[in-house]
């Protein structure tokens, strides 16, 4: 049984001084301040002066480690004892083995698969509690807003498809209808027991005529005015018979 130890870093890698000092003190500010996370690069201590990490590389595994609180690339945080591990050395080496197989150093991803990803994963197999919440908290967020994003595209792009095909459907079934209007009235009007001089043909309404031709559905004001349109058709045609 050994301890199992986390070491965190502030990413100060950028390659200059003032992206440096601006993460730095955002740590400061939203870690040390409120407690809510910051940007940091952790590695895995257990057996041994090594620490564990993960990163990204062309070829071969991401894998790699170096000396405890040592890593050159970034400035040294803090370090947190995550609990001790029944697992003996060999059994600890053949973990990493395996890990170094599975996480390719070309696979790495900000966001969704960067060293603490992989510090959680080592964690959760040397049988400790995974690394605190703050301490990537910043990349959990970016993932999960990256993933709605894409998620709500998709949706929106189906509801659209689904728009465009109750649409023509609507509008196949409007042109029909009003095909036959057409027809039953031509046939009604145009029979000789039907002409008269003053009987008056049926005009259809002008947002019916707007509505087949675009596709659209008439207004609820437009409708409104149809309704009272009907009754005063009718009491015409009434008189006049």
């Amino acid at each position: 049984m050994t301890e199992v130890m986390l070491h965190i870093y502030d990413v100060t890698n950028s390659g200059s001084d003032n992206t440096n000092n601006t993460i730095v003190q955002i740590n400061k500010i939203f870690k040390d301040g409120i407690g809510l996370g910051g940007i940091f690069h952790s590695a895995v201590q257990v057996y041994g002066e090594d620490e564990w990490s993960f990163g990204f590389c062309e070829q071969g595994t991401g894998v790699f480690s170096c000396p405890a609180r040592k890593n050159p690339m970034y400035t040294y945080r803090e370090c947190i004892v995550l609990g001790k591990t029944n697992l003996s050395k060999f059994k600890v080496n053949q973990i990493l083995r395996e890990l170094s197989r599975e996480w390719p150093g070309n696979c790495y991803d900000l966001l969704s698969k960067n060293c603490n990803h992989f510090c959680n994963e080592f964690c959760e197999r040397l049988g400790v509690p995974k690394l605190p919440g703050w301490v990537n908290r910043f990349a959990n967020a970016g993932d999960t807003a990256v993933e709605i994003a894409e998620t709500t595209a998709v949706r929106f792009r189906q509801a659209k498809t689904e728009i465009v095909t109750a649409s023509k459907v609507a509008y196949r079934f409007l042109a029909g209808i009003t095909s036959n209007n057409n027809n039953n009235s031509n046939i009604a009007l145009d029979s000789p027991g039907n002409r008269s001089n003053n009987s008056p043909r049926f005009q259809q309404p002008s947002w019916f005529k707007n509505l087949v031709a675009a596709g659209a559905k008439p207004s609820t004001s437009t409708t409104t005015t149809l309704e009272n349109e009907k009754p005063q058709l009718l009491q015409k045609q009434e008189s006049q018979v």
